[in-house]
């Protein structure tokens, strides 16, 4: 067991801790976005779909604390290296350069994903944490009323799809699959994907507001 505490406590072992967790949201989002993606049959269909999860009861319950403890985990690892690689460089570098592999994607990491979860609180105080009494389509019609919950929510899918660009790819790299003849085939895989969570869901709150 301590061998295990060790290795967690690591570099080593927080960036595993990253990329595993990360996996597990990216797994998440892919999910979530198949379900919103009923949205587009309709009230009715959308509502069927809610109630069909809502049916599923204990597995809801458990599967939300689990996303917590991902996110406790997850926020919390990011936050100790951040503060770790701040320590170790304590001044910047004079000259700035784009090498080593290095993105908008790697370099905004910290600050994407502290945009991303503001953002989850809004999203939960807004349509998760609320009067039972309406239905989720209703729910969602009168958030995406407001232009500026439109332009919150296209502009934090586009910042998930800049998180995870570089996010899907680098926890191959964490899990030592970092290999040159795989390496530009999984930062293709982590573009398209991006790509696919950040159109899937930053059209949704257009199309509920003028379609």
């Amino acid at each position: 067991m301590n061998w295990l505490i060790n290795m967690l406590g690591s570099s080593v072992g927080k960036k595993l801790l990253m990329a595993v967790t990360g996996m597990g949201f990216c797994f998440f989002l892919a999910v979530h976005l198949g379900g919103n993606l009923t949205i587009y049959g309709g009230k009715v269909f959308f509502n069927a779909y809610v109630e069909h999860l809502h049916a599923l009861g204990p597995l809801i319950i458990v599967a939300e604390a689990c996303l917590l403890l991902l996110g406790l985990v997850h926020v919390g690892t990011a936050l100790t290296l951040f503060y770790q690689n701040s320590m170790s460089r304590p001044h910047r570098y004079i000259s700035n350069k784009w090498a080593g592999g290095r993105s908008i994607g790697s370099a905004t990491m910290p600050y994407t994903g502290l945009m991303m979860l503001v953002f989850i609180i809004i999203h939960l105080l807004n349509l998760h944490f609320v009067d039972p009494g309406q239905s989720v389509y209703d729910l969602l019609t009168g958030v995406f009323e407001h232009p500026g919950y439109i332009f919150l929510y296209s502009l934090t899918a586009a910042v998930a799809a800049l998180h995870i660009s570089h996010g899907f790819w680098s926890v191959f790299q964490s899990l030592g699959a970092n290999h040159p003849q795989y390496m530009p085939l999984m930062q293709a895989g982590g573009l398209s994907f991006s790509l696919i969570i950040g159109l899937g869901f930053g059209f949704l709150p257009i199309y509920m507001a003028f379609f």
